[in-house]
């Protein structure tokens, strides 16, 4: 693979039958020879923001839910800002991170969202799954990452792209029961 694919899109393909990541978007976060980390953004929880970090629930963007960010070191809270000048912007223009440990009145204004935990790739490790056409990498929007409708989102993204990519919008969970 020429390049890297941080501040983009992986969606997971039909084939990809791992668990943790069936039908999930990935905003990649950072991406070089080290490896690759990034956030699901379509894992909703039930789990309240307000429960775990009442300073920051004000600042949510609905649904206000701790999303399940990938199964790396979930104890880990990440938060997203969408923000023309985030503390630590990402490869996503408009996307950073902020320190949830800090004063929420320090953050840039806009939406945030916390996610637990996240996903990583050791060195090579996302190449390999690229080659293997596990993943789908395509363009990212702010609105992917902070949309109101999570769950729709892998239908979504897959739509906007046209053509073939499009029609995997209304691939079945199961094909053998179409």
């Amino acid at each position: 693979m020429d390049t890297f694919v941080a501040g983009r899109l992986l969606v997971a393909s039909p084939i990809l039958s791992d668990p943790n990541f069936a039908r999930t978007v990935v905003l990649v976060l950072q991406h070089d020879i080290e490896g690759a980390l990034g956030v699901v953004l379509n894992r909703p929880t039930e789990e309240e923001v307000e429960a775990h970090l009442p300073e920051w629930a004000p600042r949510l963007e609905e649904p206000p839910v701790v999303f399940l960010g990938g199964p790396v070191e979930p104890a880990i809270a990440i938060g997203v800002v969408q923000s023309q000048s985030p503390p630590e912007p990402t490869a996503l223009g408009g996307v950073g991170m902020v320190d949830l440990g800090a004063d929420p009145a320090s953050a840039p204004t806009g939406p945030v969202r916390i996610f637990s935990g996240y996903a990583g790739w050791g060195a090579g490790q996302l190449e390999a799954e690229l080659a293997e056409e596990a993943w789908i990498v395509v363009d990212a929007l702010p609105a992917d990452v902070f949309t109101d409708e999570p769950e729709a989102l892998w239908s979504v993204v897959l739509r906007r792209q046209g053509g073939e990519l499009a029609m995997l919008a209304t691939y079945p969970v199961d094909p053998s029961v179409n």
